[in-house]
């Protein structure tokens, strides 16, 4: 099903994991790397302004476009140390406090006041084995945080293991170091669970198309076997682990994907609103986790259909593959949305997406396995259960689980939400515009964190529901 008139046509915006982890890897491949389609935003910013600290080099060619000069020998602080600004983006801290352990020298961590409350404890104990020691200047656990590689040798290899509880990106981060190690080093995963699982994946598919593949293994019958990572779905502590030996990134010309978290607003309109909405260039068979909202909002009842895509004059590629969302059909009548039962813990960037298209279903919904949100942004958990309960709806929650119980929306109604500074506290109860109601924020503005573009092309979809 292509668009018509009827439909509003979106563009995907640029990956943003995908962007951090090109970014680090271009500049970790001594040479020449061409990057293009990468997000342009706050936080990818301040990825390239932590890894020019360690020695890259960047050249803005056009929009989304970078020549990268990449370290020579890994990241270095010189005599001094290295000044690492991560502002408020959680990926570039962790994936950064991995990193620049495989490097040399010392390096400091710090951002906006939300960082400095938000865990970093786990790649520090993981890498204590490793001779890297991590001096916090105020909370231990938490930035900011001085981290000193082991003198001039870098990381000695060997064995080690990591836990996942609270984030998968310590994993990455450790990941994306290990190949500048003296020997092979092996990383195991430990602890009682592992979420966001799919993130990981990314890092590995963006270290291999950078020349430094990771072997993974899993338990068989008491003997770990090597297997493609594509082909793992969830990580289970004690049964799972990475080799990576020593190597050299390879410079290379790369093109950021579209973004399915992002991506996930504009899918649920059309799932909630009265006009089908058609997403361009995302890539049907990504590895990114959050494409996992088109099985949950199929769950609901939403109508999903691809068609093959055509050429972008946004990117300068190809748009990829398109995708159309639309509500529920019940004869000839559009019908509601029914409420479900989801573990979301491999793709936590779309709980508010789905919580807030779960107030225009039938029936309650039930979002679990979620615990990790109340170290984002904000209490993600929290805060969408208060912001939504003002819309009539009902929300509760446990340490791990959000159930909303659907209401009336209020049509009409003049509702602030309040965003806690965090982007996603704004693109996700953005959808109550489709609802009728007079949607206002705080801070509109946050979204430029992950998506500048996000109230510009969110008009279109208000404008097909007379909200504009």
């Amino acid at each position: 099903m292509s668009a018509t008139s009827a439909h509003v046509l979106i563009q995907a915006p640029a990956s943003k994991s995908m962007s951090h982890r090109a970014l680090i890897g271009a500049a970790l491949a001594p040479g020449e790397s061409r990057l293009s389609g990468v997000l342009e935003s706050q936080d990818t910013t301040h990825t390239m302004g932590c890894l020019a600290a360690c020695g890259a080099r960047f050249a803005r060619l056009n929009g989304g476009e970078y020549l990268v000069q990449g370290m020579r020998h890994g990241p270095a602080s010189g005599e001094s140390v290295a000044d690492l600004d991560v502002g408020e983006s959680g990926t570039t801290c962790r994936l950064l406090a991995g990193v620049v352990a495989g490097g040399r020298g010392r390096f400091r961590i710090h951002g906006a006041p939300r960082m400095h409350e938000r865990p970093l404890g786990e790649p520090a104990r993981a890498l204590a084995s490793q001779g890297v020691v991590f001096h916090w200047e105020e909370k231990p656990g938490y930035p900011p945080v001085v981290i000193e590689t082991p003198s001039k040798t870098g990381l000695p290899g060997g064995e080690i293991d990591v836990r996942l509880e609270d984030s998968s990106q310590y994993l990455s981060g450790i990941l994306l170091a290990a190949p500048l190690a003296k020997t092979a080093l092996t990383i195991a995963i430990s602890g009682t669970k592992a979420v966001s699982w799919p993130y990981v994946s990314l890092t590995l598919q963006t270290m291999r198309d950078f020349g430094v593949p990771v072997v993974v293994e899993t338990l068989v019958d008491g003997r770990f076997a090597p297997v493609e990572h594509e082909s793992v779905t969830r990580a289970e502590p004690g049964k799972l682990r990475f080799i990576v030996q020593p190597g050299l990134y390879q410079p290379r010309s790369l093109c950021v994907e579209g973004d399915w978290s992002n991506a996930s607003y504009f899918l649920a309109a059309g799932a909630v609103g009265s006009r089908p909405v058609t997403v361009r260039g995302l890539s049907r068979d990504s590895l990114q986790g959050d494409r996992a909202i088109l099985d949950i909002l199929a769950a609901m009842g939403a109508r999903i259909a691809w068609t093959s895509g055509s050429h972008s004059h946004e990117s300068g590629k190809d748009g990829g593959d398109e995708v159309t969302v639309l509500a529920p059909l019940n004869g000839q009548l559009r019908g509601a949305l029914h409420g479900v039962d989801v573990d979301m813990g491999a793709c936590p960037d779309l709980v508010p997406t789905v919580a807030v298209a779960a107030c225009f279903a039938k029936g309650p919904t039930t979002i679990r396995n979620v615990a990790h949100l109340r170290i984002k942004e904000c209490d993600r958990l929290e805060t969408l259960a208060t912001e939504i309960a003002k819309t009539g709806c009902l929300a509760s929650m446990t340490h791990d689980t959000l159930t909303i119980t659907p209401a009336p929306l209020p049509k009409g109604k003049r509702i602030l939400f309040e965003s806690r500074g965090d982007h996603r506290m704004v693109m996700g109860p953005a959808l109550f515009g489709l609802g009728g109601i007079d949607a206002q924020f705080d801070n509109p503005g946050c979204v430029a964190k992950s998506f500048p573009e996000f109230w510009d092309r969110f008009a279109a979809v208000l404008a097909g529901a007379g909200q504009a």
